[in-house]
């Protein structure tokens, strides 16, 4: 059973994760990140990072360890894991990994109330939805593709196969909604019919309203 966290953002899971390996300022964790294709995953913003790290320091689950400058370019504070971080972060990973559970989608949300829509609309709906499913299919493979060429181990893109095995995997339950809307064979598709009908011709009126 998940249990409250005190920082839930999944961006705080991803400082936590960076300073498990060692410490780093803010700005080098967005690099980092962007390097590993970590922003892919967990939606990266300087302005959320910041607001993060502020709310790891105040939980005390990360601390300052040193203010360091390059050049020209501002001080920036270098931030490391304490113990109750290192305990929180691994707790959460072993979480996250191992327990299941219900994510609330908003194609999930849309399909619950899909009747309320025309069948021709819908189903015009869905295969503009195929259409974009497909281009982010063959997007994720090319990218994931030309991330293992430059020899990252595989270990570090588990992340992105899952995402792309989820878009396979509603791709191709998506092109069977359309077969199945468009064949008249999805269940319950003449009450969906007749409920958009013209108006009835014992009362004269819609069938909807």
């Amino acid at each position: 059973m998940a249990s409250k966290r005190k920082v839930a953002n999944p961006l705080a899971l991803a400082v936590m994760a960076l300073l498990y390996e060692r410490p780093m300022h803010p700005y080098e964790m967005v690099s980092v990140m962007r390097e590993r294709g970590k922003h892919e995953s967990v939606r990266l913003r300087y302005s959320s990072l910041y607001s993060v790290v502020e709310a790891l320091e105040r939980e005390a689950l990360i601390s300052p360890r040193e203010t360091v400058r390059e050049g020209r370019r501002p001080e920036r504070t270098v931030y490391g894991l304490t113990e109750a971080g290192r305990v929180e972060f691994l707790s959460w990973l072993r979480e996250l990994l191992s327990e299941p559970v219900k994510e609330y989608t908003q194609f999930a949300a849309g399909l619950s109330f899909l009747p309320a829509l025309a069948p021709a609309e819908a189903l015009a709906l869905l295969e503009h939805r195929e259409d974009q499913l497909e281009k982010e299919v063959e997007e994720l493979r090319s990218r994931l593709d030309a991330i293992m060429e430059q020899g990252l181990p595989r270990l570090f893109l588990v992340e992105v196969e899952h995402g792309l095995v989820l878009r396979e995997a509603e791709l191709g339950w998506v092109r069977e909604l359309v077969r199945e809307i468009e064949e008249g064979t999805l269940g319950g598709m003449s009450e969906w019919e007749a409920f958009h009908a013209g108006p009835d011709e014992k009362t004269g009126e819609g069938a909807a309203g």
